[in-house]
C-alpha cells in the first residue's frame, strides 16, 4: 500500500494544505450571508416594476454564465474598465486593483443571491394564505407581517434548499485558486509544484472536502428536523 499512497512524503504537508479550509469556509459563509440578505431584498422589492426588471436581468446573467467567468470579470476586467473610464474622463492614470478575497466575496455573494432569491420566493409562495389573512385581520402592518410571519415560515420551508446552496458554495469556492487565493486547491497546487506529487495532495484535499460536506449535511439534517418539530 505504501507504493500506492506515499504517506511519509505527504504527512508534513497535510497541516499546510488543511489551513486552506478556513479560507474556503470563510468565502462560503460570507457569500451565504450576503446572498440571503440580497436575495430577500430582491424578493421584497419585486413588486416595483423597474426593480423587478433589473433584478430579472441580474438573475438571468448570474444564473446563465459560469461562475469562473464572473470571478474573472470582477477580479481582472472591472478594475481595467474603471481605469479606462477614469483615464478617459479625467486624463489621470489610476491603477485600480481589487484584492482576491474581496473579489471572491463580491462574486460569490452576487452569484449566490441570484439562486437564493428564487429559493426564498418559492418559500414565500408556500406560506399558507390563511396566515397572511389572519395577520391582516389582526391589523398587523405589512412590514411586521413579512418580518414576523412570512419570512420565518418561508425560511423554515426553504431551509433544505438553502443548506444545499451553502454546500454548493463550499465546493464551488475552489475556483478562487485561479486568482491566487490560498484555499485548499491553491495550497495543493503549491505542494505539487514543490514535491512533483499529484496523487497524494489531491487525495488529501478530496478527503477534507468529503468530510466537511458530510458534516455540513449531517448538521443540516439535524437543524431541518428541529425546524420541522417546531413547526408541527
Amino acid at each position: 500500500m505504501s507504493n500506492l499512497f506515499n504517506y511519509e512524503a505527504i504527512k508534513d504537508w497535510i497541516p499546510y494544505i488543511s489551513k486552506g479550509l478556513s479560507i474556503t469556509l470563510l468565502i462560503a459563509a460570507v457569500a451565504a450571508v450576503f446572498g440571503v440578505l440580497l436575495g430577500i431584498a430582491l424578493v421584497i422589492t419585486a413588486r416595483i416594476k423597474v426593480v423587478n426588471k433589473l433584478s430579472t436581468v441580474y438573475i438571468d446573467i448570474f444564473r446563465g454564465t459560469p461562475l469562473i467567468l464572473q470571478l474573472s470579470v470582477v477580479y481582472f476586467a472591472v478594475p481595467q474598465f474603471l481605469d479606462r473610464v477614469v483615464n478617459g474622463m479625467m486624463g489621470m492614470n489610476f491603477d485600480f486593483q481589487i484584492s482576491g478575497i474581496i473579489a471572491a466575496f463580491i462574486t460569490f455573494s452576487l452569484n449566490s443571491a441570484a439562486y437564493i432569491s428564487e429559493i426564498i420566493r418559492s418559500g414565500i409562495n408556500s406560506v399558507d394564505v390563511g396566515e397572511i389573512e389572519a395577520a391582516k385581520a389582526l391589523g398587523i402592518s405589512k412590514f411586521h407581517t413579512y418580518k414576523d410571519i412570512i419570512l420565518p415560515i418561508a425560511f423554515k420551508n426553504s431551509f433544505p434548499s438553502l443548506m444545499n446552496e451553502f454546500i454548493t458554495l463550499v465546493k464551488e469556492s475552489s475556483i478562487v485558486s485561479i486568482i491566487g487565493i490560498q484555499d485548499l486547491i491553491r495550497r495543493q497546487q503549491i505542494v505539487t509544484s514543490q514535491t512533483y506529487m499529484y496523487f497524494e495532495p489531491l487525495i488529501v484535499v478530496g478527503i477534507i472536502y468529503y468530510v466537511v460536506i458530510k458534516l455540513l449535511s449531517y448538521a443540516g439534517r439535524k437543524v431541518e428536523v428541529k425546524l420541522a418539530h417546531g413547526r408541527s
